[in-house]
C-alpha cells in the first residue's frame, strides 16, 4: 500500500510513521469548478501542515514564507532551495491535501525551458503535486509548456507580489476599465494554456466574479470575491500572528496575543523558580 509520512507527536516531534495515502488529486480539484468551495491555506512547516491538513483541500507552500518565516521585506529574494526545503516538510506533514509550491522570482520567467527545469526539480525533490507561478498572457506559453510535460500548474493574476516594483505597491487592482480588461485577458490566457486552477488576488469584487465565470478552471480568491470557486489566505494572517494584515484577511484567532501571554507566564515562573516543579524533574 502506498504510504506517506506524518509526525507521530505521541512519541517524538520528528518520528515519521506511515499513514495510508488518500490524497486529493489535481483532477479532483479541477472537478470542483462551480461546486463545493475549495479550502486552501499556506503552510511552511510539517507541524502546521499536520494540523491544517484534515481541514483543507490544498496547502500552498507560498513564497510568502520569505516575509512570514524569514522576515524579508518582500518575496523577491526567496530562493528555490528555500521553497524545496519547506515544500518537503509540508509534504511530509500531510496526507490529504494537494500540496502546491510557489516558483520563486527569477526561476521561470526567462524561458519555458528554464521553468521546466526548475519546476521538475521542485516536484522531484519535494513530492508536491504541482507548482504555482505568477503572470498573465506573457506566461501562457510557459504554462502550456509545463502542463504538456506533465507538470500541473496553478496560475496567479491580479495583484502579483513578485511584480510589486512594477505595480508600485500592493494596492487592489482593476479599479479602471482598462486594467480590468487586461486582468481578465490574463486570466483567460493562463486558463486556456492549461492551468488546472487560478489564484486571483487583490482585485475589485466585480472583476473577480467576471473571471470566475469566464474561465473553465477553478478560481481561488484572495481579496477577490466570495463567488470564487475557493479561497486562500496566509495561515499566519488568518491566525492573528501579525499586528498588521491586509484588508481582505479575516482573523480567526489572536495567536500572537495568546503566545505572548503564555511566554509571560513562563517567564514569571522561571524568575520565581516555580518552574521547573517536582513533576518536571527526575528523581534518583
Amino acid at each position: 500500500m502506498s504510504t506517506t509520512f506524518t509526525l507521530d507527536t505521541a512519541t517524538s516531534r520528528a518520528n515519521p510513521t506511515p499513514k495510508p495515502m488518500r490524497r486529493l488529486t489535481v483532477p479532483a480539484i479541477q472537478k470542483r469548478k462551480g461546486g463545493e468551495p475549495i479550502v486552501m491555506l499556506t503552510a511552511y512547516t510539517a507541524r502546521m501542515a499536520q494540523i491544517m491538513d484534515a481541514h483543507c483541500d490544498m496547502l500552498l507552500v507560498g513564497d510568502s514564507l520569505g516575509q512570514v518565516i524569514y522576515g524579508l521585506p518582500s518575496t523577491l529574494s526567496v530562493t528555490i532551495d528555500m521553497m524545496i526545503a519547506h515544500g518537503t516538510a509540508v509534504v511530509r506533514g500531510s496526507y490529504h491535501s494537494v500540496v502546491i509550491i510557489d516558483m520563486p522570482f527569477g526561476t521561470y520567467e526567462a524561458s519555458p525551458e528554464q521553468a521546466f527545469t526548475n519546476a521538475a526539480k521542485i516536484m522531484a525533490e519535494t513530492g508536491a503535486a504541482g507548482v504555482k507561478l505568477e503572470g498573465g498572457e506573457a506566461m501562457a506559453k510557459t504554462v502550456a509548456f509545463l502542463t504538456q510535460r506533465g507538470i500541473p500548474v496553478i496560475g496567479h493574476v491580479g495583484l502579483t507580489p513578485q511584480a510589486v516594483n512594477a505595480l508600485g505597491g500592493y494596492g487592489a487592482r482593476g479599479r479602471d476599465a482598462g486594467e480590468q480588461d487586461k486582468i481578465l485577458a490574463d486570466a483567460r490566457a493562463i486558463a486556456d494554456a492549461g492551468a488546472f486552477a487560478l489564484v486571483v488576488e487583490g482585485v475589485v469584487e466585480p472583476l473577480a466574479r467576471s473571471i470566475t465565470g469566464a474561465v473553465a478552471c477553478p478560481v481561488i480568491g484572495i481579496g477577490a470575491s466570495a463567488e470564487c470557486d475557493g479561497q486562500v489566505l496566509v495561515a499566519e494572517d488568518m491566525l492573528g500572528l501579525f499586528d498588521r494584515t491586509a484588508r481582505f484577511v479575516k482573523r480567526y484567532d489572536d495567536m500572537a496575543g495568546r503566545i505572548s501571554a503564555a511566554v509571560e507566564r513562563y517567564s514569571d515562573d522561571v524568575r520565581s523558580r516555580a518552574f521547573p516543579g517536582p513533576e518536571q524533574l527526575y528523581s534518583i
